[in-house]
């Protein structure tokens, strides 16, 4: 990934904390049918590996099954706040009109080796872990075993799990680091304006390398 250094993620715990509040990645196979991706939502080990282990599950049908059952690598791609910035934000704009819009974003892209795993115990663990993980806040949380038993076993027969150790991961925060204190000061107010204040809290928050 392209990555100036005023935008450059490289902590390992930061680009996790990412992926944990923006779990849905984009995992990306190229095999012999080309290039195949599948929006897939995942949980990240921090501790099994140097920038951690994803794990995830897929319906058995799908058939990028095959392809990371056959491959030695794939890319998972997660974003996070994405926002439009207008060049009207920009005190620089009424200074000498040298400005032109651009696109702020957050992304982490991890790689490494895919394992399938089919085996059911694993499965439900992981589905109990990934659908407790997203209920934990909520009044009333609901279980994988809240459902009848056998009716779980069916649904975990047509899904198979994978699971990646990541051996690469490349972070990247574009969120307005090149303009100066002025302009991501407009930046930030636009975008709170316009009700988007987690990209307004980033620009705030992030400094200028």
């Amino acid at each position: 990934m392209y990555r100036p250094p005023a935008f450059r993620e490289d902590r390992p715990e930061v680009m996790q904390a990412l992926i944990e509040a923006h779990p849905l990645g984009l995992l990306i196979t190229a095999g012999p049918a080309g290039l195949m991706a599948s929006p897939v939502p995942f949980l990240i080990d921090r501790a099994a590996g140097a920038y951690g282990t994803l794990r995830c599950h897929l319906a058995r049908a799908n058939p990028q099954v095959a392809e990371l059952a056959a491959t030695a690598d794939c890319l998972v791609v997660f974003q996070g706040p994405q926002d439009y910035v207008s060049p009207g934000w920009y005190p620089s704009k009424r200074a000498h009109g040298r400005v032109v819009p651009t696109w702020n974003y957050v992304t982490v892209h991890a790689w490494g080796p895919p394992r399938v795993v089919p085996d059911a115990a694993w499965l439900h663990a992981q589905v109990g872990a990934l659908t407790d993980a997203r209920e934990a806040a909520r009044p009333a949380p609901w279980a994988v075993d809240d459902a009848p038993a056998d009716f779980v076993a069916g649904q975990l027969r047509a899904i198979t799990g994978v699971e990646i150790p990541v051996v690469r991961m490349e972070g990247k925060w574009k969120v307005s680091q090149n303009r100066d204190a002025a302009d991501r000061a407009g930046v930030a107010d636009g975008l709170r304006a316009e009700g988007h204040a987690a990209m307004a809290d980033l620009v705030t928050t992030r400094s200028p390398k």
